[in-house]
């Protein structure tokens, strides 16, 4: 890859869009992940606006660290770069409380995780909104068009997406090259939903270069049968991933009425 030239690619993408636009600039969820440090400082790169929020929720003090040293690093190099804190973990508590209690809580641990990433998409439109700024998508290609792992209406309700065409590996190579904090490089991949320090191969089954091998190989027609061992356990877990989510990745199905139906003559 042509790391340098795929950069100013990004972020002369994400400049037009936003003036064709007539907007300002950007606001981005900053989580201490890789996504988002590299997406930020894309958008910084822009000499556009940009915002960034911390939005801890019930969060490992190790990714506020991470998101809190990024956002340092980028006011460093970039003027343009301001930041909010906004502590959404009194928010979800209290939301949680309204809801009716459940027999089991183990019933609703994933419903309170996109309710976690729901959330924040909320607090990023709020500014969106209230500063003429779009909301800059951080999912990659793997995540967005392989195995669908993001929170439908959550951190996938986005306005742009600079990001969703580059594989992960592709995402910590640009990363490396724009010096992005070693702290975030060496961090293994985590959505941050659970507040714990489970990662994303935890809840996968696979590393991301594993699911990108995957993801090739659907591509060019392959099936589980044509792999053997881990190989083929790998294909399959891509395979189920990207069967369940689907529903992500396609328009949101609309019932039509014919024509025959709505006429009264």
């Amino acid at each position: 890859m042509h790391t340098e030239k795929v950069i100013n690619h990004i972020v002369d993408w994400l400049k037009t869009y936003a003036e064709d636009a007539g907007m300002k600039g950007f606001v981005i969820g900053v989580s201490g992940g890789i996504d988002s440090a590299l997406t930020s400082t894309l958008c910084a790169r822009t000499g556009l606006e940009l915002l960034c929020l911390e939005m801890p929720i019930h969060q490992s003090r190790y990714q506020i660290t991470r998101a809190a040293n990024h956002i340092f690093w980028l006011k460093q190099h970039y003027p343009n770069v301001r930041s909010e804190w906004i502590d959404l973990t009194p928010v979800f508590d209290n939301l949680i409380a309204a809801f009716p209690p459940v027999d089991n809580e183990e019933d609703r641990l994933m419903s309170l995780a996109n309710t976690r990433a729901r959330l924040r998409m909320t607090s990023l439109y709020y500014f969106a909104a209230l500063q003429g700024l779009l909301v800059a998508g951080t999912g990659n290609k793997v995540e967005d068009f392989g195995v669908g792992f993001y929170t439908k209406y959550g951190d996938g309700g986005v306005d742009l997406s600079p990001i969703a065409d580059l594989m992960k590996t592709e995402v910590y190579q640009l990363a490396e090259f724009l010096g992005v904090g070693e702290d975030i490089l060496q961090a293994p991949p985590t959505d941050g939903l659970w507040g714990d320090d489970r990662t994303d191969e935890d809840q996968i089954g696979a590393s991301y270069p594993e699911l990108e091998w995957a993801m090739e190989m659907d591509s060019r027609g392959k099936n589980a049968s044509d792999f053997t061992g881990r190989e083929q356990e790998v294909f399959k877990i891509y395979k189920k991933f990207n069967t369940v989510n689907r529903h992500k990745m396609l328009p949101i199905p609309v019932c039509t009425i014919p024509d025959s139906l709505k006429s009264t003559s």
